[in-house]
């Protein structure tokens, strides 16, 4: 499985591919801004994309819009994984089109549990 993690933060983009290589994803690229993200979609095989919410550029609340508009990309599984825990965010989130969300700090486990949620039936068919 090919997965795309976008965070404006190095250290956090670097804690997040470190936990998803200690679960067994090694097929990993990176983003720093929703800008980024969408031009990496556009190149690169993703099958699932984990992304932050506060960034320049590009939120990642408007990138989950953009790539939501995207006919190519309507059913690609996204997990935001964001500072942002008020239920009204969850719930911005989701409308969105955000698959899952984790609020960090997260561990491997709730990580796990989140990336099976939102590619159950997926990683089959990729």
């Amino acid at each position: 499985m090919h997965l795309l993690v976008v965070d404006d933060s190095s250290t956090m983009r670097r804690i997040i591919i470190n936990t998803l290589k200690k679960l067994g994803h090694n097929e990993i690229i990176e983003a720093s801004n929703g800008r980024e993200a969408i031009d990496r979609l556009a190149k690169d095989r993703v099958d699932l994309v984990i992304t932050d919410w506060n960034m320049p550029e590009m939120s990642g609340i408007e990138f989950v819009r953009s790539v939501r508009t995207s006919r190519s990309r309507e059913q690609l599984p996204i997990l935001m994984v964001t500072t942002n825990a008020a239920h009204d965010d969850i719930v911005a989130a989701v409308e969105a089109g955000v698959n899952n969300y984790v609020v960090k700090p997260f561990t491997p486990e709730t990580m796990r549990e989140k990336i099976q949620a939102v590619t159950a039936g997926v990683e089959g068919g990729a």
